[in-house]
Formats: C-alpha cells, sequence, structure tokens
C-alpha cells in the first residue's frame, strides 16, 4: 500500500483502490489531497498490474463533502490564496481541475463508489470517471451558485456530456442538494446500491473487466470514447477507428482473443499499456494526426 497523508492506495488482483481518507473532515478536499491523488494515478497508469480504479471515501457518511477552504500546508484549495493580475497565471488554476483532467488522461478504467455526500468537488471529481455506482443514502450537490462562484474542475465540459443540458442547467443553477434516486434518475450515477453492498458491487464489476478483456484494447476504447465525441466530423472519428482496428487486429492481444474464443477458455492477454500502446496514441495531441 502507497503511503500517503489524505488519501489511501492499495492494489490487489488487479483492482486498485483509492480511498479519500480524511473521514474526520467528511473527506474535504485539499491541495495535499489533490496532489496525492494526481500521484496515485500516476501510479496506477504505470503499474501494469492494474486493470482498474475504484474510488470512494473513508466512513459512511462522506464521499467528499467538497473542498476544505482552510489553508492547507499554507495554500488553500483552489489558489495559492495571492492576488495576480494575468489570470494565465498558473496559480489561478483550480485543483479541482488539475484532479479531473488527469482522471481524463488515466490509462485505465475509473468506478466511483460514491458511499455518501458528495457536494461541490465531491461531484465533479466524479465527473471524469467512467462509471458512477451510489450508496442509496449518497447525497449531491453542485452548490457553487449559492456560494457566489461558478462549477469548477472542468465541469462545464464534463456534466452536459454525462446529463445533458437541461439537467446540468437546472442542477447547477438552483445548487441544490438531492438525493440518490434523483441523482441515478438524472443519469449521473448507473445504479444504487445499499451502503453494505457498494464496493462488493463496484469490484464485482472492476473484476469484470479485469478478467475479461484486453488491457490495451480497454485503453484504447476509454481514449477514443472520451476524445472523440469532441471531433467535429465523424469521417474523424473514422481515422481513429481505423487506425487503431488496423493497429490492434494485428497484435498479440487481437490473436489471443480470437484464440480463447475459439477454444472456448478465459483470455490470458499479454499486451500492456505500459509497452503496447499503437504508436498513434495519444493522437489528439499530435498535431496534424488528420
Amino acid at each position: 500500500m502507497a503511503e500517503y497523508k489524505q488519501i489511501t492506495l492499495e492494489i490487489a488482483d488487479g483492482i486498485a483502490t483509492l480511498t479519500l481518507h480524511r473521514p474526520d473532515k467528511m473527506n474535504a478536499f485539499t491541495g495535499t489531497m489533490m496532489n496525492e491523488m494526481i500521484d496515485a494515478f500516476d501510479r496506477t497508469d504505470a503499474d501494469d498490474s492494474v486493470r482498474a480504479v475504484i474510488v470512494t471515501g473513508s466512513g459512511d457518511r462522506a464521499f467528499c463533502a467538497g473542498a476544505d477552504l482552510t489553508p492547507d500546508d499554507g495554500k488553500h484549495v483552489f489558489s495559492s490564496g495571492e492576488a495576480v493580475e494575468d489570470l494565465s497565471d498558473p496559480r489561478v488554476r483550480d485543483g479541482g481541475g488539475l484532479l479531473t483532467l488527469r482522471i481524463y488522461q488515466s490509462k485505465k478504467p475509473v468506478i466511483g463508489a460514491i458511499n455518501g455526500a458528495a457536494v461541490g468537488v465531491g461531484v465533479t471529481m466524479q465527473l471524469p470517471m467512467d462509471m458512477r455506482l451510489a450508496s442509496t443514502k449518497a447525497r449531491f450537490g453542485l452548490v457553487f451558485a449559492r456560494r457566489g462562484i461558478v462549477p469548477e474542475a472542468a465541469s462545464s465540459w464534463f456534466l452536459p456530456r454525462i446529463v445533458g443540458l437541461p439537467q446540468a442547467l437546472e442542477w447547477c443553477m438552483t445548487g441544490r442538494v438531492f438525493d440518490a434516486e434523483e441523482a441515478l434518475r438524472g443519469g449521473l450515477v448507473r445504479s444504487l446500491h445499499e451502503p453494505e453492498d457498494l464496493m462488493p458491487a463496484a469490484r464485482a464489476l472492476a473484476r469484470e473487466i479485469a478478467d475479461n478483456t484486453s488491457a490495451v484494447s480497454v485503453a484504447m476504447t476509454r481514449a477514443m470514447l472520451w476524445h472523440n465525441p469532441s471531433l467535429s466530423h465523424p469521417m474523424e472519428a473514422h481515422r481513429v477507428d481505423s487506425r487503431a482496428i488496423y493497429t490492434l487486429s494485428r497484435g498479440k492481444d487481437a490473436a489471443e482473443g480470437i484464440t480463447s474464443f475459439l477454444e472456448k477458455r478465459a483470455p490470458s492477454y499479454p499486451g500492456r499499456v505500459s509497452s503496447d500502446m499503437p504508436s498513434f496514441y495519444p493522437w489528439w495531441d499530435e498535431p496534424g494526426w488528420k
């Protein structure tokens, strides 16, 4: 288990469990927590044994009760607290956004197990996770307008893509706290579970990925589904699809996928995300990739 101050990271049987760990503060988000979570995702990306990441909160009260607005190691969670003249100054960037952009770039699937209250950044940090499961006792609140600020963590990009613009507008403009049933109806979470069943359900979902799929295929699929909908024309997505199919179909994982299917046995994919991603990955960072 990696040693951190405000999170824990445990890796076992191909599944990493990242737990926000400030139970006495309802797992409130700080600059330290942000840096530790980013480091944890760097670790899980680099570890080929990790096939999926589950993110949850410690205790039974909260997933994350939002930003801790008291100074953390001398700094506020969203910025240094210093006045700056240039709004492009790196000190202006909000901590939630630095985290969500890192999760967005994860090569491993990310599953949120929302065990309790999730307010402010406690909601927005969930948005780049691929699947979100919630306890029946979870509560959610995009409360920014009630604090005189605006949604952060790139949630103006993520939230409408997940729940649709009308729902995103209502939740953000009212700033009200809503229950797990409304989160399910609105498409924010995929399923609700009794508190004692939440982590087993999240692990079962992670296990299904880990036991049955190619790590390289999943990493490519995740990147394609997150990035390609923002392209201006389906032909651009077709170019990515074509390169991916051409490259991966000639690889060792495709050979194992076909062989295991024909032999009616569980697959054992040899491909590694650290070394076997297609040469054009990450295509969105390459000028003129089209």
